[in-house]
């Protein structure tokens, strides 16, 4: 759609990103720490994936899925961070068109709803390796690993089309200022001067499938893990077989701890301080977490994998459980 052409639908052509400008007289700090978060959440994700593309012995499941998710991490981080580091440089704040202001929306929700699917394949890895070790080679083969990571990433991305479609359709007359560090759905959509209570229904509508079902699913799968573990008589068997799941788990409480609080406090504007907070939680601090957590779990892992075979075969962790198959 071409300017001219949304120019009959919209007055506003460009919205300004406010970011966090209660910062502005001490930009100094906060922009060096997202910066050195940024660098490190970059170089340390691109790192994991480098050393999984070497290294054979973590050609597995467990690294199969770390290492799209670390792909995901890179290019979920990089959406966001480059217009607030400007945001804490601008006490006016970031001009964004409307068009990259949608596009920006689109590639988060699609990549948050990617993640969510991403978390929920790598517990139900988890739940197989575990509960079902002795057919855990044949149920996750590499046809089955691909696939698995095929369906999160075009999941992902085939959900929000209608409703990136309908905010083109959407009228702003003003105010075109964003009290946000990115292009969120709803401190965009307040500034509409049409009816937004559709959109916003069916946006939750399908936030909610996005979200909320994979990580119910993902419940279910440690459910059956911790009930799993549990049965094992040997303390150090369960110690074992329970830190296998330790970093996803922490990855996954940051993430969808995050995106629940952040949905939950209210959007007024006392509150949007706060809410911008814990968005920075799920958008900056759980993608550093993902090569923090990983890396130092399984350092020590790695010595121990060199003669395991090839991807998407049993891992390690499978032979080291198999006694709770009985």
């Amino acid at each position: 759609m071409t300017e001219v052409e949304r120019g009959n639908q919209s007055d506003v052509t460009e919205f300004i990103l406010l970011g966090f400008r209660i910062l502005y007289p001490f930009q100094l700090g906060p922009f060096v720490l997202v910066l050195l978060t940024y660098i490190t959440t970059v170089a340390g994700n691109t790192l994991i994936i480098i050393t999984i593309l070497v290294d054979r012995s973590l050609h597995t499941p467990m690294y199969f899925f770390l290492g799209n998710l670390s792909c995901l991490d890179i290019w979920y981080t990089s959406n966001i961070v480059p217009h607030m580091l400007q945001g804490f440089l601008d006490e006016k704040g970031v001009t964004i068109s409307f068009s990259g202001c949608v596009t920006q929306l689109y590639i988060f929700g699609s990549q948050a709803a990617t993640e969510s699917f991403l978390l929920m394949v790598m517990a139900y890895d988890r739940y197989l390796a575990i509960c079902n070790p002795l057919r855990y080679t044949a149920l996750m083969n590499g046809r089955v690993c691909i696939e698995l990571a095929s369906c999160s990433w075009l999941g992902g991305f085939l959900f929000n089309p209608v409703i990136m479609t309908w905010i083109y359709r959407l009228h702003f007359c003003g105010p075109n200022e964003i009290d946000h560090f990115f292009c969120d759905f709803m401190p965009l959509v307040k500034l509409s001067c049409s009816d937004t209570h559709l959109i916003t229904l069916v946006a939750f509508l399908l936030s909610t499938i996005a979200t909320l079902i994979p990580f119910l699913l993902t419940l279910i799968s440690y459910t059956f893990i911790i009930a799993v573990i549990v049965k094992n008589p040997s303390n150090t068997g369960r110690w074992k077989s329970f830190s296998t799941c330790t970093s996803h788990l922490i990855v996954v409480s940051t993430f969808y701890g995050a995106l629940a609080i952040v949905y939950m406090v209210p959007t007024a504007s006392a509150a949007m301080n706060l809410n911008k907070i814990f968005s920075l939680l799920y958008s900056l601090v759980t993608p550093l977490l993902n090569p923090l957590v990983y890396s130092l779990r399984n350092k020590d892992e790695v010595l121990r994998k060199q003669n395991t075979p090839s991807m998407c075969r049993s891992d390690t962790e499978t032979e080291r459980i198999k006694p709770l198959a009985g």
